[in-house]
């Protein structure tokens, strides 16, 4: 019974050997017609006909036995006086399968045993006395061309399954990247909304007895964050299936919208900007706002904080974000370690930018991004 290991390569060789055998068969008996004086067909030159591509299945678990096995058929076929014939594409082929396996030592340990055993197979006939080394001579260039054609051919292959593995762990890596800034898109836009959503519920509930007109305010900005929360999660889905965003990317036209939101919870936010170009790329234009709206969301969710100033400056360089808050940073832990600035440096870092945060002298936070124009 052939292991199971061996089964696909039996099955896929058996249809090979099989058709060599036949090949071999009907060639040396056209063969036989065209060289009279050499012996004709019998059973026992079916025999060595045959063994050579049977031994072929044998070539997944023992790659140079087919070589050996093959060979001496095809020199033994020879020194018996046989017609010369396709006898030796057994051994051409079982010796460019062995090579493609990687036996490549082994096949050229072999080569010159093989040369000699169909010289001494030559040798027997005296058919050939006159010219001994010429049937060896014309063997060994068909050797050394089936070798040369099969390293050609295994060579051509590991280059192209190498091509093919380094194209594999680019896609890879750029999965990694996509999910990786998926990530990062899904933590920015759920933490901000939902931050402002718990803020203004909070308020909606405080003042829902007493002033149930602001209450309802509140509850208003709770929706359109609930709903923004909701579309940019749906963006997000699109991306990871259909690979490419229905809708486009946030940008300064969205910056009022943000600020407002922010506003509506309670927090004075001042915005100042000069010299910002109005032709941004896409990347940092993204960058920028993801990188207000996440320093925001740590303002409204980690400090006492009652104004924050968002200072943006441009130059032919640069954008430069500055965002500074009067907080007592009650929860500074939270702030200098949390996933937002770790992500925020991440942004910043994938445009060749420069980024920094930390408490300032007054008691408040601050977070600098320096984002460079020119992006590759």
């Amino acid at each position: 019974m052939i292991p199971p290991e061996c089964r696909p390569a039996w099955r896929r060789l058996a249809p090979l050997a099989a058709a060599l055998a036949v090949a071999q068969m009907v060639g040396s008996a056209l063969a036989a017609q065209g060289q009279p004086e050499r012996q004709g067909l019998d059973a026992a030159a079916v025999a060595l006909l045959v063994v050579g591509p049977l031994s072929m299945l044998a070539a997944r678990r023992w790659p140079l036995l087919p070589v050996v096995v093959a060979g001496a058929a095809a020199c033994l076929f020879v020194g018996l006086g046989y017609p010369f014939g396709p006898v030796f594409a057994a051994p051409a082929l079982s010796l460019f399968l062995a090579i493609q396996t990687g036996r490549r030592r082994g096949v050229l340990a072999l080569a010159p045993l093989l040369i000699a055993g169909f010289a001494f197979a030559v040798s027997l006939d005296h058919r050939h006395a006159a010219s001994p080394w010429l049937a060896p001579v014309i063997v060994t260039g068909w050797l050394v061309a089936v070798i040369a054609v099969a390293e050609i051919v295994r060579v051509r292959r590991a280059q192209l399954a190498e091509q093919a593995q380094l194209a594999e762990a680019a896609r890879e890596r750029r999965l990694a990247d996509e999910r990786l800034r998926l990530a990062q898109e899904l933590h920015d836009v759920l933490a901000h909304n939902i931050s402002l959503i718990n803020v203004q519920a909070s308020t909606a509930l405080h003042l829902i007895d007493q002033q149930p007109d602001r209450a309802a305010v509140a509850l208003a900005h709770v929706k359109r964050a609930s709903a923004e929360a909701l579309g940019e999660l749906r963006a997000a889905l699109d991306v990871l299936r259909d690979g490419s965003p229905r809708t486009p990317a946030p940008g300064f036209g969205d910056l009022p919208a943000l600020l407002d939101g922010v506003r509506a919870g309670g927090l004075d936010v001042r915005f100042e900007s000069e010299r910002v170009p109005t032709d941004l790329p896409g990347r940092v234009e993204l960058a920028a706002y993801r990188i207000t709206q996440e320093a925001l969301t740590n303002v409204t969710r980690h400090s006492t904080a009652r104004s924050v100033t968002v200072h943006l400056a441009g130059n032919a360089d640069a954008l430069t974000i500055d965002i500074v808050d009067d907080g007592s940073g009650a929860a500074l832990p939270e702030r200098t370690e949390g996933r937002g600035l770790l992500g925020m440096h991440e942004r910043v870092a994938a445009l060749g930018g420069e980024f920094a945060a930390g408490p300032t002298r007054s008691g408040g936070f601050r977070v600098s991004a320096r984002l460079p124009l020119t992006v590759s």
